[in-house]
């Protein structure tokens, strides 16, 4: 099992900048462009890696997007925009993709990029000795199953470079999504020369990598909590970087990191808590919706109650979701409207949001009173009268606020008593992927903005479907989206609207809540892209107003 890392974005919607003909930088007739352009950011730990095909976390993968590119980035609301490719084919039958690559991109030291460092790259990380966390993201590109099996070289992997300057990568079989793959910095090129000469340090402090993107990295010896990103001279749109500088430091926790806001010495920060409720009517406040669900995986191995799709359903109405996410957490959390989060597809014809389309009322509603009739119903059908639960969870705090009112939900159910078992966080993943427990509190966060993201989880054979709810229906569903109708965007869209209302209306699933990313930003920093998956931090086009 591949562990995954939510990437919250750090906030602000982009605002257009335009030039005066003068040659100053005007935001409109009334802002100005402020003369010193750095800006100070926090994170809650250290980088851990600056090598694109070992990083797995939120702190790594934020600073690499920043310092580094591959053929595409993300405009607003998930858009592709062209970075290192100035031209993309694509084969009738969604096989064959042909890149064709700007010619003014540099190295750190100088050198040209070029088509043949996508494919030493990619080799690199489909190569199992690698162990890249996120190299199932290359599934569906030729050979890659096969080379993670040991069974072909990683020169065999579907990915070549006729000349300096193009670039053709083979599939087998149709992504719809492999556009939004290609922005996540495990697709970015890396400078065979620079890896070889740093060896095992290769990414392991700011001196020993090489940056392609549009800022460096500089500072950071591989433990410290203060870095910089600073601006890439032979960045190919450096013209387009307003920002001479990023200061970022590690801050643990929200009242220091509001305290340091408040001194002017941070320009963003995060809320939490009663924190959002204080701030929500600051100038400042943003919050952003979408990517990620926090729900409730039910062990049908272990426990054949949990078979019933009544009991299942009961669980589910028992508790109100709306008033968890806005009553017992109060850190601007959303009521869920399925398991798929809002804000993170649309329909390609309509443009509803996902989550509208494939709503199914009874699979997220509250109903205390059909929840007891159901849970009555599904116990006589199982031949018990009580039952004993044990709940599952992280130890953080916002963990054990959640369990507990669960708890108190639950145990409204007649006969129904549940332990909380809050444990820390790799003790929970081990336990979730073994099966060790009845019900558990899970998190997911998307990695790209496809609605298969949330649905393949729930697939009967993928290894993250730890309560092992298994529906031929659904299967079938997810088959047909990733074969058939893989090239057919209308078609394939409902086939996972299908899927999602399958899985809601059998309860395979209880969504808990949306998680929302709250902060406070200074109202003069402008220009941030902030998406619901994949790379949610877009720094390259922040400038700063007076």
């Amino acid at each position: 099992m591949t562990l995954k890392k939510i990437l919250i974005g750090i906030g602000g919607a982009a605002l257009a900048l335009t030039l005066a003909a003068c040659g100053q930088s005007k935001t409109s007739s009334s802002q100005q462009m402020a003369n010193s352009q750095v800006l100070n950011l926090s994170t809650t730990d250290t980088i851990s890696t600056l090598d694109n095909s070992a990083a797995s976390e939120s702190v790594s993968l934020t600073a690499l997007y920043a310092t580094n590119e591959g053929l595409y980035r993300l405009g607003n609301h998930s858009k592709i925009e062209n970075a290192l490719a100035t031209k993309t084919q694509v084969s009738k039958d969604g096989l064959t993709y042909t890149f064709n690559l700007r010619q003014d991109d540099k190295w750190s030291d100088g050198k040209p990029v070029t088509a043949r460092d996508f494919v030493y790259s990619w080799r690199r990380t489909a190569d199992p000795k690698t162990a890249a966390n996120y190299a199932y993201l290359f599934n569906g590109i030729k050979n890659f199953s096969a080379i993670q099996k040991g069974k072909l070289s990683p020169n065999q992997l579907g990915v070549a470079a006729p000349s300096k300057d193009k670039l053709v990568v083979t599939l087998s079989r149709p992504v719809p999504y492999f556009k939004l793959l290609l922005a996540f910095p495990t697709f970015f090129p890396e400078q065979q020369s620079a890896v070889n000469k740093y060896g095992k340090q290769y990414g392991n402090n700011s001196q020993d990598v090489s940056n392609n993107g549009p800022f460096k990295v500089a500072g950071w010896n591989g433990t410290n909590n203060t870095w910089r990103l600073k601006k890439n001279p032979n960045y190919w749109d450096k013209k387009h970087v307003h920002l001479s500088q990023i200061k970022y430091q590690v801050v643990k926790s929200p009242s220091t990191g509001l305290n340091l806001y408040n001194q002017n010495k941070l320009d963003v920060t995060p809320l939490t808590g009663t924190q959002v409720a204080n701030y929500q009517n600051n100038k400042g406040f943003k919050k952003f919706e979408g990517g990620s669900m926090m729900y409730l995986q039910m062990n049908q191995k272990r426990n054949k109650a949990l078979r019933n799709v009544k009991v299942r359903q009961a669980l589910s109405q028992i508790i109100n979701k709306q008033a968890l996410a806005t009553k017992v957490l109060r850190d601007g959390s959303t009521a869920p409207k399925g398991f798929v989060s809002t804000n993170l597809s649309r329909n390609p014809k309509t443009n509803a949001d996902f989550a509208t389309d494939a709503y199914v009322k009874s699979g997220v509603t509250y109903n205390s009173s059909n929840a007891k009739k159901l849970w009555v119903q599904g116990m006589k059908e199982v031949g018990q009268k009580k039952l004993t639960l044990t709940l599952l969870s992280d130890d953080t705090d916002q963990a054990k606020t959640t369990t507990q009112y669960l708890q108190d939900q639950f145990e409204k159910l007649p006969g129904l008593t549940v332990h909380i078992d809050n444990v820390p966080y790799k003790n929970r993943l081990a336990r979730s992927s073994n099966g060790n427990f009845d019900l558990v509190v899970s998190l997911w966060g998307a990695d790209f903005a496809d609605p298969i993201n949330f649905l393949s989880l729930q697939e009967s054979n993928n290894p993250t479907n730890n309560g092992k709810w298994s529906n031929k229906a659904y299967d079938k569903l997810i088959n047909a989206s990733q074969t058939t109708d893989a090239n057919h965007q209308q078609a394939r869209y409902q086939d996972l609207v299908n899927a999602e209302k399958v899985l809601m209306k059998d309860q395979g699933v209880i969504p808990l809540y949306q998680p929302s990313t709250t902060e406070l930003w200074r109202p003069n920093v402008h220009g941030y892209v902030w998406n619901p998956a994949g790379m949610s931090k877009g720094l390259k086009s922040i400038y700063l107003t007076k």
